[in-house]
């Protein structure tokens, strides 16, 4: 199916003109063009629609770099003022309307709500009126439940009310017609969508990288969460933290190649470099991760067996974030890679590298640092890390953190979740805390760091502004971002406040 982003980003326009006959007699097919009544007509059709709306995921990896460039964890880096300026407006706090990353976050979620909605319409019978019914059915929709409340997800936390819409997808006649929805009510979508897939998701699939029911469940923890429905967050979350799910000793594991999918993963957005990929135009579109160039050294060279191939020295951790870490603490090096450490301490590799340009902190984020032998065609745009989107200690602490804030607190369970989560990254018992809530939210930043969730979870905990404010945090934003100014031009929505 070919895509036309328009307006809200969005607007699929396939090539048929339902009607037409009655101006001109024209069959489509007598110049063998496919058109949309010839698709869902089987099983393999269906499946291979569903695929499609998991497309639209390998292009949200920049909301990863934005949640941590937009809060103390990174700086933006580049060759200068004037490199990546989309990041350097986020991470000084100068962000104006036409933002190009934004837009193309905002486009690629809605992308992805379109296609699940036009999915979701023709379940039950085709644009022939034909049902076609195979076994597993209930549980592929499932999944395309849960990838649209993903895709809401991603929107609310990054522009608070956005346009809601399920049960089409856009059209030409919507022009002029869309409106923001409270973000409760968009909330509110995401949990039908959610308590839905979790009904008739299995927990567990056959091939790797799809929705299962634990993923589901963890995903409505989060939203819970976002929303401080903490007595709904405990119970579904428990479920996760009761699964087959267990804690990688090495914590640098998790993020190797061989570490995908493993015993930790309980979500993780599926990348490739089968397909090798070349477009500059369309840097996000392929099917490779692009956030792990951005973030590797200049000039990174070595000899043959230096493990590492250079980047672009964007997304920097800060000092800040590696001065968190209590000695002992495994997560430091397996987050913030300092180059200069590395290349002391391996002489026999003939390390050389460029000092980060701009902005420069001498640390690089090590969780998904490029490494040779995992991209392919054009090396910058086809690097197959997953994104590990929800992991099994993330689950550990969104349950302590419910558990303490629910109305019903258990200091008890939340104590053991916050202890794992602790003793896997010293490797010991003797670093435990007393599970408070700031020590959980501090915690969250430590296991977390560098995937995204730091900014977010300032302005959820009500942090953003303290934390924040001697970076040129503006306040009056509430922690929300443009929405893009062609979607007000054209749509004629309102802006967010701060802008």
């Amino acid at each position: 199916m070919k895509n036309i982003k328009n307006s809200i980003g969005l607007i699929i326009i396939l090539s048929i003109f339902l009607g037409c006959s009655d101006v001109v007699d024209f069959d489509p097919h007598d110049e063998y063009q496919v058109t949309e009544v010839d698709y869902l007509q089987s099983e393999a059709d269906y499946q291979a629609m569903a695929v499609s709306c998991y497309t639209p995921t390998q292009w949200l990896n920049q909301v990863i770099v934005v949640g941590d460039v937009a809060s103390d964890n990174a700086v933006a880096g580049g060759e200068n003022a004037s490199d990546v300026v989309a990041f350097q407006q986020i991470d000084d706090y100068a962000i104006l309307t036409n933002n190009s990353t934004l837009e193309d976050l905002w486009l690629s979620a809605y992308e992805g709500v379109n296609r699940t909605n036009y999915l979701i319409a023709y379940k039950d019978a085709n644009l022939l009126g034909n049902t076609v019914n195979f076994d597993g059915k209930e549980a592929l929709f499932g999944e395309v439940h849960f990838l649209r409340a993903f895709y809401y997800f991603n929107l609310v936390k990054m522009f608070g009310d956005v346009v809601l819409f399920t049960d089409h997808k856009l059209g030409l006649s919507d022009f002029g017609t869309l409106q923001r929805s409270p973000k409760t009510e968009v909330y509110a979508q995401m949990e039908k969508d959610l308590i839905h897939a979790i009904s008739v998701l299995p927990t567990s699939q056959s091939q790797q990288g799809r929705i299962t029911k634990y993923a589901a469940q963890a995903l409505l923890g989060k939203v819970y969460l976002y929303q401080d429905k903490f007595d709904e967050a405990v119970p579904v979350l428990q479920s996760v933290v009761d699964g087959p799910f267990s804690l990688v000793t090495n914590f640098d594991d998790i993020f190797l190649l061989s570490g995908e999918n493993g015993p930790e993963s309980v979500y993780e957005v599926q990348y490739s470099n089968g397909q090798p990929y070349y477009n500059w135009g369309g840097i996000t579109r392929g099917q490779g991760n692009l956030a792990v160039q951005q973030g590797g050294v200049r000039g990174f060279n070595g000899t043959a067996n230096m493990p590492y191939n250079s980047g672009w020295s964007t997304n920097l951790p800060t000092q800040d974030l590696a001065a968190a870490y209590d000695d002992g603490d495994q997560r430091k090096e397996a987050t913030t890679f300092d180059v200069e450490a590395y290349a002391n301490n391996n002489p026999s590799l003939n390390v050389t590298y460029q000092v980060a340009p701009f902005k420069n902190t001498g640390l690089y984020n090590k969780k998904y640092l490029p490494r040779k032998g995992q991209t392919s065609g054009q090396p910058e745009l086809n690097y197959e890390n997953n994104q590990r989107t929800i992991r099994y200690s993330e689950v550990l602490l969104m349950a302590a953190e419910a558990n303490l804030r629910s109305s019903s607190v258990n200091q008890a369970a939340a104590q053991t979740y916050l202890d794992r989560v602790r003793d896997r990254a010293f490797g010991d018992q003797n670093h435990r805390v007393p599970a408070t809530v700031q020590a959980v939210w501090n915690e969250r930043r430590l296991e977390l760091g560098m995937e995204g969730d730091r900014f977010f979870d300032l302005v959820r905990t009500g942090q953003a502004a303290d934390v924040l404010g001697s970076r040129g945090y503006n306040a009056a934003t509430l922690g929300l971002f443009p929405i893009p100014q062609r979607e007000i031009d054209i749509s004629g929505l309102t802006q967010n406040a701060g802008y």
